[in-house]
């Protein structure tokens, strides 16, 4: 019995990689997130079991205890177990404690990354993460810490670093994060991209400074330093 941890990717359905796409077509049990792209969803076999664990804004979380139930009770019935999770399982999708909890219960786990919107956001909105001259690197970071966590992030070591910094899950703490930048630092006319939907048809992006920040409700940010009005071009609506 294996439990298939794949990465679903940004959203659209042609950036699945082909393991992926190939589980998809013969999974008996898909345990999915609420936030996988619905035509994602469409690629499963019709035959099998759909389980939603996602968390639904404003109702009760499922605790990822529940989650380790799931997949453990699916894994003793079923041949092939997908858990599909949005982006890439080990990049803020908690597919460590998934798998950590399946092998310790005697599962086989076997990993499917996907490609992350931390990187596949940007370059939808025809940004590039790194550029010669411009970002020799870039930082992934999380916009919901674990209050409980014994450390934090250091917010004005990031404002610092000189490279891009992607904020994930940022939506609803999009204004506490430009003014912890900014009072770590960071030059209030950085260039901040806001990305919503990233490389689906419901993209939307929005270009601005940081300081301009404040009261957008972003669902990923991207900020750099960068050539004022360099771009590229962005997630095409429709393709041949």
């Amino acid at each position: 019995m294996t439990v298939h941890l794949v990465g679903a990717g940004p959203g659209d359905p042609e950036l699945l990689t082909v393991r992926a796409r190939r589980l998809l077509d013969i999974a008996d049990v898909v345990v999915h997130d609420r936030l996988v792209d619905p035509r994602i969803m469409g690629l499963v076999a019709p035959w099998a079991e759909r389980i939603d664990v996602g968390k639904r804004p404003g109702g009760p979380p499922n605790a990822q205890v529940d989650i380790h139930r799931v997949l453990l009770s699916a894994s003793a019935q079923a041949d092939t177990v997908v858990r599909l999770k949005g982006g890439d399982p080990f990049v803020f999708g908690r597919g460590g404690e998934e798998a950590e909890a399946l092998r310790a219960a005697g599962v086989d786990v076997e990993i499917v990354p996907g490609i992350t919107s931390a990187i596949a956001g940007p370059a939808a909105a025809g940004i590039p993460v790194t550029m010669r001259g411009h970002a020799s690197g870039f930082t992934v970071v999380t916009g919901h810490e674990d209050p409980t966590a014994d450390r934090h992030l250091d917010w004005a070591a990031l404002a610092r670093l000189g490279t891009t910094l992607i904020v994930l899950m940022g939506a609803s703490r999009a204004a506490a994060i430009a003014k912890r930048l900014l009072d770590a630092g960071m030059d209030p006319a950085t260039p901040v991209a806001a990305i919503q939907s990233a490389t689906t048809v419901t993209q939307r992006t929005l270009r601005a400074r940081l300081a301009d920040l404040t009261g957008s409700r972003p669902a990923l940010v991207s900020g750099r330093p960068r050539r004022p009005g360099h771009r590229h071009g962005g997630w095409p609506r429709s393709r041949p």
